[in-house]
């Protein structure tokens, strides 16, 4: 199993009200340059929410949401407090309860 570590708020936030993209867009440069794997996603009504554990935390998320999910805990981290008003979580990934982790990731 893989951890996956995440920030999620709604979709409008996350896509249009926050410089997201260029952010993402930029990491993604970097990661070209110095040869790294990407190990970030931007999934949008990402499926993980909908498990038991994470039950309570989609309570307080506005839907439709979305979600930055990667495995590296200290890119969520930064996000985290670039972006403010975001939840944020982890959870293991293929589960019975989140088979896909990745599913509507753009």
């Amino acid at each position: 199993m893989t951890t996956y570590h995440f920030v999620a708020a709604s979709e409008r936030f996350l896509t249009v009200e926050e410089p997201l993209e260029e952010v993402l867009r930029e990491r993604q440069r970097n990661y070209a340059e110095t040869g790294k794997t990407i190990d970030f996603w931007l999934v949008k009504q990402p499926a993980f929410l909908s498990s038991l554990e994470l039950a309570e935390l989609k309570a307080t998320i506005p839907q439709p949401a979305a979600a930055v999910v990667s495995t590296d805990p200290t890119f969520i981290t930064f996000l985290k407090l670039r972006l403010e008003y975001v939840a944020v979580g982890t959870f293991e990934a293929p589960s019975a309860e989140v088979p896909d982790a990745l599913a509507g990731a753009v």
